[in-house]
């Protein structure tokens, strides 16, 4: 005989409200990345360095090929609507790489003196670093 566990109300409640707030966080950071990255594709150099000036001290295919890197993980940020099961793990894999991606961009745009890119990439590190934390503790 096997014994069940029975969640009082107020733990599935906080439970549900978890759930939504990571997904909320996790539907901002997929849309930042994609229009982020789209932008970096899409958008004539001189724009974009006129925007935040890095893309001037970099090459081109750089610029383009970090906007293909953060279409890419911002999709895998949200894997777990198509397989809870596969996912997960690719969830738990794009989080942590726009973690580093987001600590990288944060010491360049520092060193540049772009103090609003620089708050903007805080504030996304605060957003990716919660998700990660726990979706992690979730998947233990």
């Amino acid at each position: 005989m096997t014994s069940q566990v029975l969640t009082s109300p107020r733990s599935r409640l906080s439970a549900s409200y978890r759930n939504l707030t990571l997904w909320t966080l996790q539907g901002w950071l997929a849309m930042f990345f994609i229009a982020a990255g789209y932008a970096k594709l899409t958008e004539p150099m001189t724009n974009l360095v006129e925007l935040m000036r890095w893309p001037a001290l970099v090459s081109d295919s750089f610029v383009r090929g970090l906007g293909v890197a953060e279409i890419t993980l911002a999709v895998l940020v949200l894997a777990p609507l198509v397989s809870w099961k596969f996912g997960r793990p690719l969830l738990l894999v794009a989080a942590a790489g726009l973690l580093l991606l987001e600590t990288a961009m944060l010491a360049i745009h520092v060193t540049g003196a772009d103090v609003g890119l620089a708050v903007t990439n805080v504030i996304l590190m605060a957003m990716t670093a919660g998700v990660l934390w726990k979706r992690w503790a979730e998947a233990r």
